[in-house]
């Protein structure tokens, strides 16, 4: 921010705005406050972890062979639980978008360029079959099926 002052004699100029000192230093008490009080929390949360640690390494080491089983258990059916949700989704998906295509007649905006791409590909298929007919003596006089004659291609 900036303010303009008039003085006699030198008309109009901008000096830079300053707050007054109180609010420089409310701020400044403000912020170490703030700022003393949270490394104090961290430091007590730190203090009290390593006690906790401290204190339950021995009950962890004397359960330990119950412990790891049933934590790579829970990890297992967990993992379990989440696949299953997930491949739940992803049939309710498979079968929402089947159900709009085929019943309700919605088809997406791909389609058509695929049947395009269909159809060819089927006629290259065709032209290729056409070509191998009229020249297969090139092969030795064997007789080659190509997919539009096999009918892997709709035409």
């Amino acid at each position: 921010m900036t303010a303009i002052h008039h003085q006699e004699g030198q008309g109009m100029r901008q000096q830079p705005w300053r707050e007054p000192m109180a609010h420089r230093v409310v701020k400044a008490a403000t912020a170490v406050t703030a700022g003393g009080s949270l490394l104090v929390l961290s430091g007590l949360t730190l203090t009290a972890t390593v006690i906790g640690l401290t204190l339950a390494t021995p009950i962890l080491v004397i359960f330990s062979p119950v412990l790891v089983p049933a934590v790579i258990a829970l990890f297992v059916l967990a993992s379990g639980f989440l696949s299953a949700g997930g491949f739940g989704v992803a049939a309710a998906t498979v079968l929402s978008w089947m159900y709009r295509y085929v019943v309700s007649g919605e088809h997406g905006t791909g389609e058509e360029s695929f049947d395009h791409m269909t159809r060819k590909l089927g006629s290259k298929g065709e032209e290729h079959h056409d070509e191998v007919g009229k020249g297969h003596h090139a092969t030795g006089g064997v007789h080659m099926t190509t997919g539009a004659r096999a009918g892997l291609y709709r035409g």
